[in-house]
Formats: structure tokens, sequence, C-alpha cells
């Protein structure tokens, strides 16, 4: 059992944002699960929370098939018994190419993460906190800007942040009958070992190559555990966290 009774499960818990909320999850007292592909990157966070690593458990999983999602689920509630909060941040990009150029393949990957990973994770979620005493839980999607503003030749990845954001009402929609509450987190350049390359200079919307601010991770980490710490009967449905000058208003 979790230091305060309740049980997260954190997708691409190995790097980045998905290992920051889960470090701050398990330092607020929760159970994780901590979710991605790479094993030792998922054991470099267990180590890295220190004594209360013994309260996460890492499960190697990819979130695009069915049948690891379904493992991941079944061995957290083995393991804690219930399940709290699902934080869906696992995603991936495709190569920054213009959209001709863009292979069906890449393409298919992007939408199996981001989007496809989401909705069985979601899945899962919904069969769990149905069933479990009391009922319910609380779901939180990472969106990104990318959920309201492209940057130049990202269509998979813009794709499907918006169709994220389309999910996440639905969700929200649907989880009311079993006290699922679900909301989402749109972050703009936080840094990470994904986002650092900001700072260099990325292509913006008028062809011009500009380095962009950034913010410290643990803002979004705090973020994600105020939204996961709310009573039952409220929730965040959308929350923007960013850089304060990133050129994110005023796009294009």
């Amino acid at each position: 059992m979790s230091g305060n009774g309740k049980t997260a499960i954190v997708t691409g818990a190995g790097s980045g944002i998905g290992r920051g909320a889960a470090l701050a999850l398990l330092a607020e007292g929760y159970g994780v699960a901590l979710a991605g592909r790479r094993a030792e990157a998922l054991e470099e966070t267990v180590t890295l929370a220190g004594a209360a690593g013994e309260r996460a458990l890492a499960v190697p999983t990819d979130v695009g098939e069915p049948a690891s999602v379904r493992a991941l689920f079944d061995r957290t509630v083995e393991r804690f018994g219930r399940l709290d909060l699902l934080f869906n941040n696992a995603g991936t990009n495709a190569p920054g190419v213009p959209l001709e150029e863009l292979t069906p393949e890449q393409w298919q990957t992007v939408v199996d993460v981001n989007l496809t990973g989401v909705f069985l994770c979601t899945r899962e979620a919904f069969r769990v906190m149905k069933a479990q005493d009391p009922m319910g839980g609380r779901i939180i999607n990472n969106g990104s800007v990318s959920a309201h503003a492209p940057r130049p030749n990202t269509a998979p990845y813009t794709a499907t942040k918006h169709a994220v954001t389309g999910l996440t009402k639905s969700t929200s929609l649907d989880g009311r009958k079993y006290d699922i509450a679900c909301g989402q987190i749109d972050i703009g350049n936080a840094l990470t070992e994904m986002a650092a390359r900001m700072a260099d200079g990325v292509p913006q919307a008028d062809g011009s190559i500009k380095a962009e601010p950034l913010m410290d991770l643990d803002v979004v980490s705090q973020a994600v555990v105020h939204m996961a710490g709310l009573p039952a009967d409220a929730n965040v449905q959308f929350m923007t966290v960013m850089a304060t000058k990133m050129p994110y208003l005023g796009r294009g």
C-alpha cells in the first residue's frame, strides 16, 4: 500500500516529464507504477526516488500494445490493490520533415503512442476504477501547446495532440457515471532532454530559427500533483503551463 493510501500509474516514466511527475507523486506519498519501454530507465527513476522508491513498481510497457497495457494495469492492482490516478504522459514525435515527405510508418508510430496509447490506458483505467471500492479515480492526459497551435513540420504530433483533447473531453463525460474525473495539462517548453534543443534554436512559423525560453521541469511536476490532489468533486479540465515568454501566443 502507498504512503498516503493512493496509487498512480505514470506512462513514459523513464525520462522527462513522466520521470518528474512520478518522482513528485512518490514524494507526496503515492504508490506509483512506472511504465515505459526501457526497463533500465524506469529503474533509474526508482533509484532517483530514494527511500520513496520502495513505493514504486517498474513495469516495462508498450502503450500501443493492448496486451502490454492490460499487464501494466493488472500488475498495478496486484501490487497496490487499487488505482486512483492515471497520468497518460508517454509520447513520441516524427522527424521534422515536410509533410509530403513523411512516411505512413512514421505517421502510424506517432498515432500508436500518442493517441492509441492514451485510449488503451484510459480503457484499462475505466475497467479498474469502476470496479473498485470506493469507485472512481482521476485521469490526467498530457496534451501540449501543440494541441492548440502547431509548430512547422509537426503534422503527426500536432494531429495526435488535438485528438487527445477530444479524447479528454469524451473521457471526462463518459467517466462521470463512474466518478472518474479527466483533465488535460498542456505543457510548453519544460526543460527536458527532448526540449533542451529549444535553447539552441528551433524553426518558427516565419521560416526563421530562434532560441526559445524554457521553464524548470519541477513546475510541471507540481502542476500534475496539484491536479491529482483535488477532491473528487473538483477537476482541472484544462491547464496550460508554459515558459512565460515562449512564442506560443502569436505563433504564425
